[in-house]
């Protein structure tokens, strides 16, 4: 597995990670936490009542939302997906599909605005055997791209090095995330 070496304010970040697992959020592997609970990971961040600052949710519209990847791949890895936790795509209403689409043009745009990268990754990962770590809610992930991003470190060390903070990003997303 990548792992990822975050630059300076890691520690902040770690502070973050526990103030969301004790407000049931989220743990440091990414999992709701108190699962009992029956709620999705993005469920729980939607429900928990922090603001969009906190749980860094870029755009939300009436049936679907976009949040910065906690664990992305890339600076600026965004995530669009509905409101309502469906594992499959063919699960979605026509209103909740259109909406998606819609908002994953909108991420598209906001990401090359905020960030004039090389190019741009839209995918999802269907299904638990397609990979993705959270599979019981479908999302589908916006993340810039530049020709120097796979370098050495990730070829080598299988480490990642984002240079800009979740944080930061966020600013720069909802900034230019479009009307």
């Amino acid at each position: 597995m990548v792992e990822r070496l975050w630059a300076g304010w890691r520690i902040p970040s770690m502070v973050e990670d526990q103030q969301a697992a004790v407000a049931g959020i989220a743990d440091s592997s990414g999992t709701a936490a108190g699962g009992e609970t029956g709620l999705s990971l993005f469920e729980a961040i939607l429900q928990a009542g922090l603001p969009d600052e906190q749980t860094h949710i870029v755009h939300r519209g009436e049936r679907v939302f976009a949040i910065l990847n906690r664990y992305p791949y890339s600076t600026g890895h965004v995530l669009v997906l509905p409101y309502r936790a469906v594992a499959d795509l063919e699960d979605l209403d026509p209103d909740e599909r259109r909406e998606l689409w819609d908002a994953v043009h909108r991420a598209v745009v906001a990401v090359k605005a905020a960030f004039s990268p090389d190019g741009v990754n839209v995918g999802a990962n269907l299904g638990e055997g397609a990979g993705p770590s959270v599979y019981d809610h479908v999302h589908i992930h916006v993340l810039p791209r530049w020709r120097s991003d796979t370098n050495f470190m990730t070829a080598i060390a299988d480490v990642r090095v984002l240079p800009q903070s979740l944080q930061d990003c966020w600013e720069r997303l909802t900034a230019a995330w479009p009307p």
